[in-house]
């Protein structure tokens, strides 16, 4: 029984350090990322970056009447935070921010718009949110460079 013991206490150790808590922090923000990065393709004019498509609006106003703020501010924040923020998140550039931002869009959308999603879908993106807020965005991230510069 101690043999196995000893083997269990082994391979614990070799997965708890700091490379194999990077790749699931950076399996995390990859997956958090690319939900919104993907919603937020939608919303935009095929082949365009930031050109949102007009219908965006209508959308806003009829199907998501829910939302506490106005289309004409609701959708354009939207759509600049389905950019930007998968984008930081990826890199591990302001990931405790990044996640932050995609935690309120998640319970924004989970009280205002689909409140019947909690249990299918956004109790991991508010899981994965929670990670990467709480311990960083891991050894594979900009924010890990950022501060080994800051440490010299």
């Amino acid at each position: 029984m101690s043999s196995v013991i000893a083997l269990y206490d082994r391979i614990t150790g070799l997965l708890s350090g700091s490379v194999s808590e990077g790749l699931a922090l950076l399996f995390a923000r990859v997956a958090l990322a690319a939900q919104f990065w993907r919603s937020g393709r939608t919303k935009v004019t095929e082949s365009s970056w930031l050109e949102i498509d007009e219908v965006q609006y209508l959308i806003f106003e009829n199907e998501f009447s829910g939302l506490p703020i106005a289309p004409d501010i609701a959708v354009p924040m939207t759509v600049y935070a389905e950019f930007f923020l998968p984008i930081l998140l990826f890199l591990g550039l302001a990931s405790r921010f990044a996640s932050a931002g995609l935690l309120v869009m998640t319970l924004v959308i989970q009280f205002f718009v689909f409140p019947d999603a909690w249990w299918s879908v956004h109790i991991m993106w508010t899981a994965l949110a929670a990670i990467v807020i709480a311990r960083g965005g891991g050894i594979f991230s900009v924010d890990q460079l950022a501060g080994l510069a800051r440490a010299k």
